[in-house]
Parts: C-alpha cells; structure tokens; sequence
C-alpha cells in the first residue's frame, strides 16, 4: 500500500502527491478532500471522488482506501456517513447495460473510519498527525505503508427506473431559437433515514424541495411573459442528484436536443434566501464564462451584493446538477446563500453551518423549519 497524500494530480496548480510514487499493482490511501490553497472550484473539482479514481487508474493502481480528515469528520460525522454508505451506490447504465463510471481496474475500495486511519499508519514512516500536517500545508506527498488489505467485495445488484421530467418553451428569435438555456432542479431525496424524534423520512424541504417549487415558478414566468425569450428553454426536473447526480449526468451525455445548442445551465439547489433576510449571493461557477456578466447584472439589479465561496472547503461546485453540463464544457451555474444577513443580529455563516450540521439530510430538513419565504421569493 502507498498513501499519496490528497491523490491528486493537478498541473494547473503545479502539484503532484504521486510525483516519484509507484503505485503499479498496488492499493493507495489518501485523505478525503483537496488542497486547502487551491481556488473554490478548482479545490472542488480535485476532490471529486471520480477524478481521483481516475487519477489512481492512470498511475496503475488497483484499490482504494479514503479517510477525513478531523476537520472534515466534524462537518460529515462518521455516524452521518454510513447509513448513506449502506444505501448503496448507482449508476446509470449506457446503452449496452454497462454502468458508467463504474472502473473494473479498481478491484476493491473503503471509507475508514478515524480508528481505521490510525491502524493504516501504526508502522508507517511519518505519523497520522504528520501526515496530515503536511495536507494542511498544501504540499504534495506519498511515501509507502508497511502493510497489506484485504478486501473483499459482495455486490446485489438491483435495476431501478426514475425519469428525468422536461419541458420545453419555443424561443420567439428564428436566429436563436435553435439554442438553449437549460433550467435543473433535483427532485429525489434520500427516501427513509435514521429516526429524529420518531419521523424516519427525509422530506427534503428545502434540499431540495424548495428547488423544485422555484423551477416551477420560473417557468410559470417564462409561460406568462407576453413574449417568449429568443432563446428556447427547457426546465429540467432531474432523479437520481443524491446518489451521483445521475439524472443531470445522463441528461448531459443523452440530451433531448443537440448538446452543442446547449448554451448555459442555471441549477436550483436549495432555494436561496430561506435561513435568513440576504444581502449577498455566491454564484458557483460564474466566474469560469460569461454567465458571471450575467449574475452581475441581474445581482445589481435586485440590490444584492456577491460574495465568494465562503465555505470552498464543502466543496459545493461539483455537488450539485450544474457539474454535469460542467463536465460536458457546457457553462453553468448554481446561486447559494451569501452569509451576509440584512439583520446585523444575524451570524449569516453560522446559521448555514448549524443547518449543514443539525438538519442537513436528516427528518428535521421539514416544513416545521423556521423559513422566511419573502426572502426566498425575492432570491
């Protein structure tokens, strides 16, 4: 086994943790995450789960063992983590049956536990705390571990259907109306979940409930206005974003329209506005095409300021449905909260970090929330 740091290979950040590292034939640890010095989408975009399996695959490993570090472990509790893990994993199938991102070159892998970290580095050269010293630091690592895994691999495989729901609106511009802006919102959740004062069901308010009900409102607009955009739209209700984001990813592989005539999406995740009265958005993704002209003029226009990722370390801008058109080269963008409340009493960032840690993916994600609605609506 060789542990390679964060796993990541980034040569637009000039960083390598498998630099001078073999891995041929074997398995690789590494911590969950990336560096803390890159830029938000960029840090975002390394710590994607299959751009690390890729990245160990074209280095020749065969297995993979991930772990958090103690910063993370307080964000995503250990308790958290597996019953979701115990859900299963999907993936879409192509057209000949075989599931996507699915690599047979990765012959097993596992998430361990803080327990299971420290055993991987009993008689490693360079301690656990070390180790993620150096991760801390933003510098590159990989030495090997003088141990052996054994893993053994027991799959059911089950076949489900969920559809995505489109709509489409005509655009009125006979130059234009052959390109489309595309609208997402997420309109699964997690189903059952472990019991909070009794209630097992995950209802998904405002993850992403709220989502659904804006997309709506948006296309009863765009339906109302007297004349229709020159662009054509569609609104896409897509299943499946909690376990991988597979309705937006296969949408983005198979669109309904020419994948080329797809000029931008716009993802609704979660309602912005609900906690609290905003001052500010953070618009992820804007920065990377001219969408960010366009979030600057409608932000200006509604009084709003914008705010950078306040929280890159949650990695938020490959989480959601807009990383699927982003993988695919089509521009995107998803609005979140700013932390910046109107009421000056109001800790912007610690009530959005109390909600990702208290209710989050649990039952208490329910209409008895405290929501502020006109908030919302103007957002």
């Amino acid at each position: 086994m060789v542990f390679v740091g964060f796993g990541v290979t980034a040569p637009d950040q000039q960083y390598d943790d498998y630099a001078g590292a073999d891995v041929k034939g074997k398995v690789v640890a590494y911590v969950h995450g990336a560096p803390a010095r890159f830029p938000s989408s960029e840090r975002a975009y390394y710590s994607d789960g299959v751009i690390k399996t890729k990245n160990a695959i074209s280095h020749g490993a065969i297995g993979i063992l991930e772990f958090l570090s103690p910063e993370d472990q307080k964000r995503l509790p250990w308790d958290w983590l597996v019953p979701q893990i115990q859900a299963g994993n999907m993936q879409w199938l192509d057209n000949n049956g075989t599931p996507h991102n699915a690599f047979a070159e990765i012959r097993g892998g596992a998430l361990l536990s803080q327990r299971g970290a420290e055993k991987l580095f009993t008689a490693a050269p360079h301690s656990l705390e070390q180790a993620l010293a150096t991760a801390r630091s933003g510098q590159p690592q990989a030495f090997t571990l003088p141990v052996s895994i054994r893993i053994q691999c027991v799959s059911k495989p089950t076949d489900l259907r969920s559809s995505n729901i489109i709509a489409k609106l005509a655009g009125s511009d006979p130059a234009l109306r052959a390109q489309y802006v595309v609208y997402t919102a997420h309109l699964d959740h997690l189903g059952i979940c472990p019991p909070v004062n009794e209630d097992n069901v995950c209802h998904g308010t405002i993850d992403n409930a709220s989502g659904t009900s804006s997309l709506l409102e948006i296309a009863r607009a765009y339906a109302s206005l007297p004349h229709a955009p020159r662009r054509s739209v569609l609104f896409v209700f897509v299943t499946g974003e909690e376990m991988g984001l597979l309705g937006s990813d296969y949408f983005a592989y198979f669109p309904t329209v020419a994948r080329g005539s797809i000029v931008a999406n716009v993802n609704i995740d979660g309602a912005p506005g609900l906690y609290y009265a905003m001052k500010d958005i953070v618009p992820l993704g804007a920065e990377h095409s001219s969408i960010g002209n366009d979030v600057e003029l409608a932000t200006r226009q509604m009084g709003y300021e914008i705010s950078p990722d306040p929280m890159p370390e949650e990695i938020q801008f490959i989480r959601s449905d807009q990383y699927s058109f982003v993988l695919q080269g089509i521009p995107a963008v998803q609005i979140i909260d700013g932390v910046k409340a109107s009421d000056p009493k109001v800790n912007g960032l610690a009530a959005i970090k109390k909600w990702l840690t208290t209710q989050y993916h649990t039952p208490l994600d329910n209409m008895d929330q405290r929501l502020d609605y006109d908030s919302a609506a103007k957002a």
